[in-house]
């Protein structure tokens, strides 16, 4: 390759999946020039990932695209009552409020974010987010193969090839993204190494049409497990059948033995199992896609490697158990382009990257173990519904579950409890949102002292502003009598100064400071009023004290209590920006 101090682009993105299509918007949208290539013709092709849960949906807001992907969402309340049934035609077994819509948790997140989860499948969510990417500045190839890369000192050389033509060429970027999915070649190109296991179980997936209304509108979910004694499907032990435009469009998905080779997808077949599950056996089908997928419990312990960074499923990789796939891939995308931005922009140090490796990659390992769990959960279920000393154990199973006696009782106990430990999966907001980074893009408070978690922090939410934590959700009022949440008024790109009306010093501070990337925000003040008086018992610092909130939203700093003066404040505010930035030199300097 040959190389050269000329930069055709200061990011290339190699992939439009939901970390490379994120990466892309949060760049064009903070003024980066960003070069995405897509291999294919265009994005997904195939509904694949759909959960959003409320902390993808605050990057959503962020970025300015919430309310548009909500137009081509299936809504909350929509996402509901999961069920457990021998067929949606058949007897029901159980039922399970999830997504936080039951009546024991939508308090909970109600309060926890100012967005409610949404289902939208990839192949909606990603046009989305390139549609909004190249509309903000974002070159896009597709039908663009990357071929290698070679970084050095100042840049990484790209070899690319048009797909169309043939035709091979260079292309120099201060960065590079690998966001090429789970068979990344930059993954492997850079030297980064994943940990676990691929390919452990499989799954058939197949997309269909079919009207379904008059089974599901009365009970709406997104998703429907079916026990039956007709057919076997492997790891999980039930079938599934997952809306993907309510009611007319369904994946059915079910696992099959690897070592018996590819499943059986004939028409005749395929058509079989559909009907099956649906309890329907003159059910009209149209069948438009079949795939395969693998059951992968792998993550890099490393993220990046000098001037490339990896991030979505190149570097974990699991089931769609717990929903947390896409959502993972566009935290991975919000935590790296500011980080980007900012020393691209010259606002921070290169050693600002380096905080992405350290904060991303436990994510990435919570979420692989998580979701591989979630499949393994559906163990005590199983065990609720069958008889296995019987000929048919599923009929015996269920025949016993419905018996007056001592065994029905003792299965009915079991299947409650089995019920609440699939919460681990189904309403474990916690797991998505209680992150807490750990890096030198983070200032813990002086004392540091250890988190003490009150409730099952896989489950529920603690806010919090402790640093290394996502700023707290609470409304406030805005000028023109609206509320907004205390997540609008930080982001966009920038860094936060947030105090109350009492820290007038810190106000003064950014003032003088006059940083181009620092946002002043006075909770109490006309145009974020604290009138429910939420904040005043989220905040844990006194009203004249101050955070640091990160574009990401992320708490970087605090400082518990008044600044003595404003020369005080300045001082603080200059050394905790210029450590947490890596700057060698005074930030006012360069401002």
């Amino acid at each position: 390759m040959t190389r050269s101090n000329e930069y055709q682009t200061d990011v290339l993105v190699v992939g439009t999946g939901p970390m490379g299509a994120t990466t892309a918007l949060a760049l064009a949208t903070y003024g980066v020039r960003v070069h995405v290539v897509n291999r294919y013709n265009w994005t997904a092709n195939t509904p694949r990932a759909h959960i959003t849960n409320q902390r993808a949906v605050e990057v959503l807001r962020d970025l300015g695209v919430e309310e548009e992907a909500r137009r081509e969402a299936t809504p909350w309340e929509w996402m509901g009552d999961t069920l457990f049934t021998t067929s949606l035609a058949g007897p029901e077994i159980a039922r399970l409020r999830t997504w936080g819509t039951g009546d024991e948790r939508i308090g909970d997140y109600l309060q926890a974010s100012p967005g409610a989860l949404l289902d939208l499948p990839q192949d909606k969510m990603e046009p989305l987010l390139v549609r909004n990417a190249a509309a903000r500045g974002a070159v896009l190839s597709f039908n663009t193969e990357y071929l290698g890369h070679e970084q050095d000192a100042t840049g990484v050389t790209v070899m690319l090839r048009d797909l169309s033509s043939g035709r091979e060429y260079q292309m120099r970027a201060r960065y590079l993204v690998g966001a090429d999915g789970a068979k990344s070649k930059i993954m492997d190109d850079a030297g980064l190494k994943l940990e676990g296991q691929l390919a452990r179980a499989a799954t058939a997936y197949v997309l269909f049409k079919a009207d379904l209304t008059r089974y599901v509108a009365h009970r709406p979910s997104i998703l429907y497990w079916v026990v039956t004694s007709n057919a076997a499907f492997g790891e999980i032990g039930m079938g599934l059948l997952r809306a993907v435009e309510p009611w007319t469009q369904w994946i059915a998905g079910w696992g099959f033995d690897m070592s018996k080779g590819e499943p059986d997808f004939s028409p005749e077949e395929v058509t079989r199992r559909i009907r099956l599950l649906v309890g329907d056996p003159d059910l009209d089908v149209e069948i438009k896609t079949t795939s395969t997928w693998y059951v992968n419990q792998a993550h890099a312990p490393v993220y990046s490697k000098g001037r490339v960074f990896c991030g979505g499923d190149a570097v974990h990789r699991h089931p769609p158990s717990s929903g947390l796939g896409s959502n993972t891939c566009m935290q991975d995308a919000f935590n790296l382009a500011w980080k980007l931005a900012f020393v691209v922009k010259g606002h921070a140090g290169e050693r600002l990257l380096d905080s992405y490796t350290l904060e991303r990659a436990p994510v990435g390992a919570q979420i692989v173990k998580r979701a591989n769990q979630s499949r393994l959960d559906y163990g005590p279920l199983n065990q609720c519904f069958r008889d296995p000393k019987s000929p048919d154990p599923v009929a015996a199973g269920l025949e016993s579950l419905a018996d007056s006696g001592s065994e029905g009782i003792a299965r009915r106990a079991a299947l409650a409890e089995a019920l609440k430990l699939k919460n681990y999966e189904f309403n474990a907001q916690g797991v998505e949102l209680n992150q807490r980074c750990v890096s030198a893009a983070v200032l813990p408070d002086r004392d540091n002292v250890e988190e003490v978690w009150k409730r099952d922090p896989q489950l529920y939410v603690q806010p919090t502003t402790r640093p290394g934590a996502k700023l707290p959700h609470a409304w406030l009022v805005g000028s023109d009598g609206r509320r907004i949440s205390t997540l609008d008024v930080v982001g966009k790109g920038r860094f936060s100064l947030v105090t109350g009306i009492a820290g007038q010093a810190w106000v003064n501070a950014a003032k003088e400071l006059n940083l181009p990337f620092l946002n002043t925000v006075v909770i109490g003040s006309p145009s974020a009023q604290d009138l429910y008086a939420t904040w005043q018992g989220l905040r844990e610092i006194e009203e004249a004290g101050a955070l640091l909130v990160r574009p990401d939203g992320v708490v970087a700093w605090r400082h518990h209590g008044a600044a003595a003066d404003s020369a005080q404040a300045k001082r603080e505010l200059e050394l905790a920006l210029a450590s947490l930035l890596d700057r060698t030199v005074r930030i006012t300097e360069s401002a």
